[in-house]
C-alpha cells in the first residue's frame, strides 16, 4: 500500500457531466474510471451561474464550499440548504435532482462521491492553528485523503517528509505508515475517510 502526495498541476480539467461547466479531479478510483464507472472521486468545480447539478445514479455525494459567497442547494423536494465557506460539508444522494442557486456571485467547491454498492465515506472540515498536529491513523478507512485549502504543513510517515501547501493532496491508502501533519501556521485541511461498504 501506497502514500503519496499529489500536486495541484497533476490534478485533471474536465468537462462536468451535464456539461455545464469545468470540474477539477484531483483523485479517482479505479484509475481509468470514467465519470459512469467511477468506485469514489474527489474533485473541486467553479460554479458560476445557478442550475442543476449532474446526475449520477447510485451516488452519494458530499458537498463543501471553498470560496465565495455560497449557493442554496435544493435537493429533491427538501428545503433549500445554504452552504458557504463556513458550512460543515453536506451530504446528499447524487441520483435525486438537485440545483444550486448562487447567493452572490460564484463559488468553488470540493465534491466527494462514493458508489453506494461498494464505498461509503466521511468529510471533515478541520481549521489548525500553527502548531497544531493532526494524524492519518484510521485503521478502518481504505482510504484517507487530506485535502489542504490554505496554510502550510509539514507531513511525514516517518521516512518520507514533505510540505502540504494549498490545493495539494495527501492521499494514504490503508496498510501505509499513517502521516502525522503539523501546522507552520494557521490553515483549513478536509480530511476524506474511504471505507469500504462491507468493512
Amino acid at each position: 500500500m501506497t502514500s503519496r502526495i499529489l500536486a495541484p498541476d497533476r490534478y485533471r480539467h474536465m468537462p462536468w457531466k451535464n456539461g455545464g461547466g469545468e470540474t477539477v479531479e484531483i483523485a479517482i478510483d479505479p484509475p481509468c474510471a470514467d465519470l459512469d464507472s467511477f468506485g469514489w472521486r474527489i474533485s473541486m468545480a467553479t460554479v458560476g451561474s445557478d442550475g442543476p447539478f449532474s446526475a449520477f445514479p447510485g451516488i452519494e455525494r458530499t458537498l463543501s464550499i471553498l470560496s465565495g459567497a455560497g449557493i442554496s442547494l435544493a435537493v429533491g423536494n427538501d428545503d433549500p440548504v445554504r452552504l458557504d465557506t463556513g458550512s460543515e460539508p453536506f451530504t446528499f444522494p447524487a441520483d435525486m435532482t438537485a440545483a444550486a442557486h448562487l447567493i452572490d456571485g460564484p463559488v468553488t467547491d470540493f465534491n466527494v462521491m462514493t458508489r453506494r454498492s461498494d464505498w461509503r465515506h466521511t468529510v471533515r472540515r478541520v481549521r489548525m492553528d500553527a502548531g497544531t498536529v493532526l494524524s492519518t491513523d484510521q485503521p478502518s478507512a481504505a482510504h484517507t485523503i487530506v485535502f489542504c485549502r490554505s496554510g502550510v504543513f509539514e507531513a511525514g510517515d516517518g521516512t518520507t517528509a514533505a510540505s502540504l501547501t494549498a490545493n495539494a493532496t495527501l492521499w494514504v491508502e490503508c496498510g501505509a505508515d499513517p502521516w502525522i501533519l503539523r501546522s507552520a501556521e494557521t490553515g483549513t485541511v478536509f480530511v476524506v475517510e474511504i471505507e469500504a461498504t462491507g468493512a
